[in-house]
């Protein structure tokens, strides 16, 4: 396999009908920062236009698939001018990666955490592999989901088990998401696993099966457009409150957070 394009934070490989799209910041166990999402926005749309590609593989370099987004962009005190522009790169992302008309699939090493477990989400297919963990934890520091896991949670596991995995923030295993129905397979081996399920999608009539994710995609992306504006508007909210502030500061000093609700 040969690497057609790389970027400090952003790798991609194409071979035969199936493009590997890799987070490339293993240092920060692939945190994402808006450099890496302006990255996968530009090579995810230029494979949209490619005629060759069929099957797009969404993974991290290293020991995680990605812990969420950059604790530095967390940390920083931005205004809403400042703000509104970093969610609207994140809206960008999720839209175009759930609306690609290709089949997309998430190989889950490690952690997929906060905003790294949104994108998951929004690939039509996961794999994790069995040592994997996965948590929705904005709650931990008095932030909502954003990234439109609000939409995709909604989708997978219905508003009552949504809010509950928002809500509780815990780290799951891959066999615990299995079970409530976040991810589709759990792998004793992540890359034996996603080969055998490219090579049997590349069996089937690959162009009516992104015909019918075309058609549920189109319906359900006004949803998924109106779910992102409200947790942009929600999250520089959160973002305002001294939980947050407590959050931050816990998550720093390794301790449990003392909420107060305000």
């Amino acid at each position: 396999m040969t690497i057609n394009f790389v970027t400090d934070k952003v790798k991609l490989w194409v071979s035969g009908r199936v493009a590997t799209v890799e987070m490339n910041r293993p240092e920060s166990l692939n945190s994402i920062d808006v450099d890496m999402i302006r990255g996968l926005i530009s090579k995810l749309k230029e494979i949209a236009e490619s005629d060759d590609i069929d099957v797009v593989v969404l993974t991290g370099n290293g020991r995680a698939f990605s812990a969420g987004g950059d604790i530095k962009t967390m940390l920083s005190n931005l205004n809403e001018s400042e703000f509104f522009p970093v969610m609207d790169c994140i809206s960008e992302l999720i839209i175009t990666l759930y609306s690609i008309p290709k089949l997309t699939i998430s190989a889950v090493n490690g952690a997929a955490a906060g905003l790294g477990f949104s994108l998951a989400l929004a690939t039509d297919h996961i794999i994790a592999d069995k040592t994997s963990k996965l948590a929705m934890n904005f709650i931990g520091i008095g932030l909502i989901p954003d990234g439109g896991s609000h939409f995709f949670l909604e989708k997978r596991l219905g508003e009552i088990k949504a809010k509950q995995v928002i809500w509780d923030g815990k780290m799951m295993s891959a066999q615990e998401a299995l079970e409530i129905g976040l991810v589709q397979e759990v792998a004793e081996d992540l890359q034996e696993t996603l080969d055998a399920r490219i090579s049997d999608w590349l069996q089937r009539p690959v162009q009516a099966m992104i015909k019918t994710k075309k058609i549920l995609a189109d319906m359900n992306r006004p949803q998924l457009i109106k779910i992102l504006e409200l947790e942009k508007h929600g999250q520089l909210n959160m973002r305002r409150t001294l939980d947050h502030q407590e959050g931050i500061r816990a998550f720093i000093e390794k301790r449990p957070a003392k909420f107060i609700g305000k």
